[in-house]
């Protein structure tokens, strides 16, 4: 059983390779975040995955999200200290969750209940979490290889044909959501300036009005001036009133 390891705290991940390779499973990566995690899986296809629920930046719940969402996904398997994440855990079908410190004889029941379940067969954790957790990263394709955009540094989407163009402030990147889709998961953090334009609200840094009327806002971060339809602008003046 090949195996990834994905724990913020290297002596853990030292004690869990150990365990792993006394029950007689191969560890093909041991990362420290959960992008890192969504990176390796995508890229060495392990069969199960060992997320410690809590890590800096992106955690285990949202790789967890992430994985599952891949073809022929692997078996997550969640290691905490908190027992209050077991709930979770199952909310986000994982095949299984081991409380830290893990021990031997707990680790060898979760991979056989992997292997009962089918490895690669494990459920989407999207509609579990969909309604309850926003993404923290938003997932692309750059010439075959998987990007992860943190939300919080995206300036603003916009549509175009079929695709979402993502502004953030390392570059673009081209993902299949759609714009809707988008607002609804995180209305708390964009503003819709256009039928084909969400901002970043904290980006925002004011509006500037042309010499023929029309209304455009300036993007912290970015050289970019976007345009305000007549129908989304009483909102944004609003919006910016109370920035």
């Amino acid at each position: 059983m090949r195996v990834l390891i994905a724990d913020d705290e290297p002596l853990a991940r030292e004690r869990l390779a150990a365990l792993v390779a006394d029950v007689g499973g191969e560890v093909v990566a041991s990362v420290d975040s959960g992008e890192q995690a969504v990176q390796q899986t995508d890229q060495l296809r392990p069969d199960v995955c060992l997320l410690d629920i809590r890590m800096p930046g992106m955690d285990g719940l949202d790789a967890a999200r992430l994985i599952a969402e891949m073809n022929g996904a692997p078996a997550v398997i969640f290691c905490t200290a908190y027992d209050e994440y077991a709930l979770k855990a199952f909310d986000a079908h994982a095949v299984d969750y081991v409380l830290k410190p893990v021990r031997r004889e707990r680790l060898q029941q979760a991979f056989e209940r992997a292997g009962r379940l089918g490895i690669t067969k494990v459920d989407k954790v999207s509609g579990a979490l969909g309604a309850r957790r926003q993404r923290s990263h938003i997932c692309a394709r750059v010439r075959g290889n998987l990007v992860l955009v943190p939300v919080q540094e995206i300036l603003y989407l916009q549509a175009e044909d079929k695709y979402v163009v993502v502004h953030h402030t390392k570059g673009q990147v081209l993902v299949e959501d759609a714009l809707r889709g988008l607002e609804e998961e995180f209305g708390d953090y964009f503003v819709r300036i256009h039928r084909n334009c969400l901002v970043a609200r904290a980006r925002m840094s004011g509006l500037s009005r042309s010499s023929d009327g029309r209304v455009f806002v300036k993007i912290d971060g970015s050289g970019d001036v976007l345009e305000v339809s007549r129908r989304n602008l009483p909102n944004l003046r609003k919006l910016v009133r109370s920035l």
